[in-house]
């Protein structure tokens, strides 16, 4: 669904750069979860976050936002949980999770940043193929996956629903892969973006020409 999320502005020596748009506006398509609508676009930009089952109180969800502050206020309450699943602190799942990012890159989307949380993930994306099917292929696989190593059976892994959102202009672009990276500094579990190890811009300091450098957010 659409909102505007609240986000810190970049640094001034950020040199991402949003990818080169097709001269055609995007087609864009509205599905519907939970009754509320989700825009999706091939070819644009999508920022993407999915939870833990079980990870908010009942009364709380993704499909309840209508602002981006009523986004970063569920988000906060993913970032400082302390009770209910935190498994993706766990380094195997959190590696198995990155790999499965990693294998769809340049065949289902570009993926420009990432971050894996305790119990969240975000992404910044440009899909190739449907937002929907994606997700649905990624948590599948994911799940199945995370529940092997956890040695569970019949266990729910990710919540049903997830939040999705345009990437209007390159402003957004860049606020939102800020945003992403700079989650595990507003949660207090890193001095700075790069010291945490489950994300992009950990990567791109090890790894300057990988996923989420500046060469491959210009493809």
């Amino acid at each position: 669904m659409q909102a505007n999320m609240t986000a810190h502005p970049p640094p001034k020596k950020n040199n991402r750069k949003i990818p080169q748009k097709p001269t055609l506006s995007p087609v864009i398509t509205t599905t519907h979860t939970r009754r509320l609508p989700h825009l999706h676009a091939i070819g644009h930009p999508t920022f993407l976050t999915w939870r833990l089952h079980g990870s908010l109180p009942q009364n709380l969800a993704f499909s309840t936002i209508t602002t981006g502050q009523s986004f970063t206020a569920i988000d906060r309450q993913l970032d400082t949980a302390t009770k209910g699943p935190l498994h993706l602190r766990n380094p195997e799942l959190a590696t198995m999770l990155i790999n499965a990012l990693h294998h769809r890159h340049e065949t289902d989307y570009n993926l420009h940043s990432w971050v894996i949380m305790a119990n969240h993930v975000h992404i910044l994306i440009t899909p190739h193929i449907p937002v929907p099917a994606l997700m649905r292929s990624v948590k599948r696989f994911t799940a199945r996956q995370a529940n092997k190593i956890l040695g569970h059976t019949g266990h729910s892994f990710w919540q049903d629903e997830s939040y999705d959102r345009l990437v209007r202009n390159e402003k957004e672009f860049n606020s939102s892969a800020w945003y992403i990276e700079m989650n595990p500094v507003r949660a207090g579990l890193a001095a700075t973006p790069e010291a945490f190890p489950w994300s992009s811009a950990k990567e791109r300091m090890s790894q300057p020409h990988t996923v989420g450098s500046r060469e491959t957010m210009l493809t």
